[in-house]
């Protein structure tokens, strides 16, 4: 645990029991189901984050730095931009979410009746890069056979705003993802929301200094 993270903890516990709610916005309802989608892969007993926010009792001491990591964008660490592509493992929170979590906690971040709670959280545990391997990618790439793209996997943390994308035979751009904010020990596999089908002839264009690992299935 870092220092800062350790100072804000004690902070956070210290005040809990003063904080005044002015907000309808619970953990039971509203929060936890954020925390399911976005955070339970790695913020749960046996994960790899240090602390679980699978139950209230766990989430409530780390609110302020909650708050802090989720309006830095350093939380939940997706590393792309969103919209620039869809993705079935998407973990970065829309800006609606974020303000949510953000009102939840400057409202007293009340817990609300445990009657409402969901459910533990199915985690998304997609195949893996290896069932599919496909070729990498460095600048440009043209296809001479027709594939169908699952996913992406950067062999490296890619510079901010290294983007990829698909020029069909028919001059059509497709954008396929943009890398931002991506950290070294988060690196993963992004598994596109759908499918993509690339004829032969397509052109394969990734700026910046990086490389990219297709995942890939022959059409």
């Amino acid at each position: 645990m870092t220092r800062l993270a350790l100072a804000l903890f004690l902070c956070a516990s210290a005040a809990r029991a003063h904080d005044p709610i002015t907000t309808k916005l619970t953990f039971t309802k509203e929060i936890v189901r954020l925390f399911h989608k976005h955070c339970a892969n790695c913020h749960r007993d046996g994960g790899p984050a240090p602390f679980s926010l699978m139950t209230y009792e766990s989430a409530r001491p780390w609110a302020t730095a909650i708050k802090e990591e989720v309006l830095a964008r350093r939380m939940p660490p997706w590393g792309a931009v969103k919209g620039f592509g869809e993705f079935q493992n998407d973990l970065g929170l829309t800006q609606e979410e974020l303000h949510l979590i953000a009102d939840w906690i400057e409202g007293g971040a009340p817990e609300g009746d445990p009657a409402f709670l969901p459910q533990y959280p199915n985690l998304f545990m997609p195949e893996t890069e290896f069932d599919y391997p496909g070729p990498v990618i460095a600048r440009t790439r043209k296809l001479t056979k027709s594939l169908i793209l699952h996913g992406v996997r950067p062999e490296t943390a890619p510079p901010d705003n290294t983007k990829l994308i698909a020029r069909l035979p028919n001059g059509e751009i497709r954008p396929i993802i943009w890398f931002y904010g991506l950290q070294p020990k988060f690196l993963r596999q992004f598994w596109l929301r759908t499918p993509l089908r690339l004829p032969a002839g397509t052109e394969l264009i990734l700026t910046g200094d990086a490389a990219v690992r297709l995942i890939t299935r022959p059409k």
